[in-house]
């Protein structure tokens, strides 16, 4: 398949009324594009060669940014949570993959139909990697669809999980911590203004108290704190989130959150420069990364814990000035359970695989795409068969890590096809806007989000072309 080349989405600018021949084009009195043009920047985006995929994805955030659709910061909308000027409702960051352009359009026709802006787009650095798809196209196919579907307003782009890798930390502290700040000047440069600080993974509980086996927990997290606030944009404070309690693994307890945060405020008062700090703290209450599927093919039934979301919440914004706790791993749980976080006080809930399970498992998914998703599941991830797992088990826990080879393909699907996921898409995201009690927000997002238009810098190949 033939993409669009720099020349096409040089045209395609001129013909909206971008005006060339300065160092940086001016779009000042542009039209916003039409939908074939979208649909041919987004395509050129996720897949043409690189240069060309540079372009288009610059395009698409300038003309994006002409039409008002800018990313932002959740920071002063979780600082308001924390001043208790909105509460019950929990704001779901969405982790939307291989297929972003088409189930982002899912999302914004959900939210224009409900009124709802209260939502992040969010990546872990796990998902860049798997489905080979960087921040900035990642960003580029949360923005196209945000302009094809007629948004208007401020976008929410989170980096979930930068995490350090236990490991590696204890060989070299500082090749690891350098590896992260890399990762975060790359998600910051493509849009993600809300970035969650992941040091849970070197909380040593052999250690004799609590302050101690979260101490080099809160030093790393005090540490990216004051480095994301010396890069981050002029006219944008990026929100931070901390983690105390790793998913999957025991359950947090309000000691934890307090011994943390007495630490990470000795770090940041010893930096001496007013350092905005964190805005939430991602905690366990009892629920597993995309659920635990059991040998049966029966996801297990999860116990949360609501009444200890609801304490440290509390305890949050009462003592620290926060939002509150962060739920994570929780897609794949029944409606009636997702519709209790409101109440429990959560201010933000992560999904994930509850939506490539809808994608990957829906019926109009033709039968060769479903089989070639478990032909290189099993062909090149079987070494990461954990003990004991059966056929059923390795694949719901794996295949996510198909997209990489799968992206094509799903742009090529039958349109019919398309539209029928995409549907369905829809209906799960208007429920989850429902559950989570975010319908109607565009009043409260418009009321304490600070926009501020950062332009991206122009690739190298675009110059280059338009000189010639």
């Amino acid at each position: 398949m033939g993409y669009a080349t720099i020349q096409d989405i040089i045209a395609d600018l001129k013909g909206l009324g971008v005006r060339f021949g300065s160092s940086r084009p001016d779009f000042s009195g542009s039209r916003r594009p039409p939908a074939a043009v979208i649909d041919r920047w987004a395509e050129a985006a996720a897949l043409a060669e690189p240069q060309t995929r540079s372009v288009a994805i610059w395009a698409i955030r300038e003309a994006a940014l002409a039409a008002g659709i800018v990313p932002a910061s959740v920071q002063e909308l979780y600082i308001a949570r924390a001043a208790e000027k909105w509460s019950e409702r929990t704001v779901p960051a969405m982790n939307l993959r291989g297929w972003t352009y088409r189930t982002c359009r899912a999302v914004f026709r959900a939210a224009k139909a409900t009124d709802a802006k209260l939502f992040i787009f969010e990546q872990a650095v796990g998902e860049w990697q798997y489905a080979q798809q960087p921040p900035a196209e990642y960003t580029a196919g949360v923005l196209a669809a945000a302009l094809r579907e007629g948004h208007e307003g401020p976008v929410f782009l989170q980096a979930d999980h930068d995490q350090i890798n236990a490991e590696a930390y204890k060989r070299d502290p500082r090749a690891e911590t350098a590896r992260l700040e890399a990762i975060m000047r790359e998600q910051i440069a493509a849009g993600y203004y809300s970035l969650d600080i992941d040091a849970s993974t070197v909380v040593d509980l052999s250690l004799p108290n609590v302050r101690e086996q979260q101490r080099l927990n809160a030093e790393i997290t005090a540490h990216f704190t004051e480095f994301v606030r010396g890069i981050e944009p002029e006219g944008v404070t990026i929100s931070l989130g901390a983690e105390i309690g790793e998913v999957g693994h025991e359950n947090t307890t309000p000691e934890e959150l307090r011994e943390f945060m007495a630490v990470y405020r000795e770090e940041i008062d010893k930096r001496g420069k007013d350092l905005v700090p964190v805005s939430k703290i991602s905690i366990n209450s009892g629920t597993y990364h995309g659920g635990k599927m059991q040998p049966d093919g029966v996801l297990a039934p999860v116990d949360v814990d609501y009444a200890l979301l609801g304490e440290i919440s509390d305890i949050c914004r009462a003592s620290f000035g926060m939002g509150g706790a962060v739920q994570h791993g929780a897609s794949t749980l029944p409606g009636e359970q997702l519709a209790l976080f409101p109440k429990s006080g959560a201010i933000e809930i992560h999904l994930a695989l509850g939506f490539n399970n809808l994608i990957f498992d829906h019926p109009a998914l033709p039968e060769p795409m479903k089989q070639q998703i478990r032909d290189y599941t099993f062909g090149n991830h079987a070494k990461e068969r954990a003990a004991g797992e059966n056929d059923t088990q390795f694949l719901y826990n794996t295949r996510k890590k198909s997209w990489k080879v799968m992206k094509q393909a799903f742009w090529e699907m039958p349109e019919a096809a398309q539209d029928e996921i995409m549907g369905a898409l829809q209906v799960r995201f208007t429920d989850m806007f429902n559950w989570m009690n975010v319908v109607g927000t565009s009043k409260l997002v418009d009321e304490h989000t600070k926009v501020a238009k950062i332009a991206p810098e122009v690739p190298a190949a675009l110059k280059e072309a338009a000189a010639a």
